[in-house]
């Protein structure tokens, strides 16, 4: 069974003031790292008083250029820039398994498939919305994404010790 992203997951509507805001908890596209590698520190902080707001949890994809696969899941409260958007999971969602969901190269490549613009190429919100998901129940939703983030611990785990070796 599939159901659409829309019954799983919707936009996080919310502002948060800029002052509130560093260079931590900051997200713009270009301080989310390609290939789902994550995010790092903000270069600088926007010039108006009110941005997007994200909480603990929820999934930031980089709305600019979806084939450059820059998602990153909230691990704190914040706020990012307009050209990234703020998935919150729906009561029948599992957060983690959301975010795997959008981390599927799959979700890319539909991103891509259905964004306006060529040269700086933009997701449209209501198509992403459209993008068919599986329709699994919360407890195994929960099972997946235990699953998918052990593994993927493991593997943040093995890269520090290649980097440690490197160095």
């Amino acid at each position: 069974m599939k159901c659409k992203l829309s019954d799983i997951c919707s936009f996080r509507k919310g502002k948060v003031e800029v002052e509130s805001l560093n260079a931590k908890n900051y997200i713009s596209t270009e301080n989310m790292l390609p290939n789902k590698c994550g995010i790092t520190e903000a270069s600088s902080l926007p010039t108006v008083s009110l941005t997007q707001e994200y909480k603990n949890g929820d999934v930031l994809v980089s709305n600019i250029r979806p084939y450059f696969k820059k998602i990153w899941q909230a691990q704190y409260d914040g706020g990012c820039s307009n050209d990234v958007l703020v998935f919150v999971p729906k009561p029948n969602t599992d957060k983690d398994f959301l975010y795997y969901v959008l981390a599927d190269d799959d979700f890319f490549t539909y991103s891509m498939a259905t964004s306006k613009g060529t040269k700086m190429p933009r997701g449209d919100k209501t198509s992403i919305m459209q993008y068919e998901v599986p329709l699994i129940d919360l407890q195994v939703q929960e099972k997946i994404a235990s699953v998918l983030k052990a593994l993927d611990k493991k593997i943040e785990l093995n890269n520090e010790i290649n980097n440690n070796l490197a160095a």
